[in-house]
């Protein structure tokens, strides 16, 4: 005989959000389902009988999720083998041909944990790139920083280099005015000299020939 069990035995849910996720995602159930395994709907508790009919008599109940081995359907009923191994006919429409939600929850709770450890390493690499692009703007703007200020006091000098040079000019072409005031008033020293040698040794000349004459 089954274990009888009291109905009403509230259905096993997960939350829609998990079950659309990983409903789609879920591999391939580690034992494959053989063409006679049948599992107890999840929506409820039924009741099973001892024929095919509905004017059998009740002989105890089946639990939502339960496992058991279909063995011949006739009818709107199929005759089924639980765990136990007593024979009992269900209605056909509560059987279904896929493991329950209880027998699932833990493979489900498993894929969230997987799912969730994955997210967490893409979180985390992610992370560590962009600290890495992060530091590497950082060296980069600074190096940047560092090229400007240089730039800057390479203008800097360069402006006083060029200030000093114009005043460098400005005072060669003083020296170079004086320089050639110099030689132009010594020029006209030496021109004034010579004319005036050339004035004076004309008459000097001939005030000898005649001071001659007298001896």
């Amino acid at each position: 005989m089954l274990n009888i069990r009291t109905a009403g035995v509230r259905r096993v849910a997960l939350p829609a959000l998990v079950a659309a996720l990983l409903t789609s995602a879920l591999p391939v159930h580690a034992e494959e389902a053989s063409s006679d395994a049948r599992w107890v709907s999840d929506n409820l508790t039924t009741y099973v009988r001892s024929g095919p009919t509905d004017g059998h008599r009740l002989v105890g109940t089946l639990t939502s999720g339960q496992k058991v081995k279909l063995l011949s359907s006739q009818g709107s009923y199929s005759q089924v083998r639980g765990e136990s191994g007593d024979t009992v006919w269900i209605a056909s429409s509560d059987l279904q041909s896929v493991p329950g939600q209880a027998e699932r929850l833990p493979q489900l709770t498993a894929q969230v944990a997987q799912l969730s450890a994955e997210l967490k390493n893409v979180d985390d690499r992610w992370k560590i790139r962009v600290q890495g692009m992060q530091e590497t703007l950082d060296s980069r703007k600074a190096l940047i920083d560092e090229l400007e200020a240089r730039s800057k006091a390479l203008n800097s000098e360069l402006g006083e280099a060029q200030s000093a040079l114009r005043a460098s000019q400005a005072k060669l072409g003083d020296e170079n005015k004086q320089v050639l005031m110099r030689y132009m008033v010594y020029g006209g020293g030496i021109a004034g000299a010579g004319l005036l040698a050339g004035l004076l040794l004309p008459m000097l000349s001939r005030g000898r020939k005649r001071n001659d004459r007298w001896f």
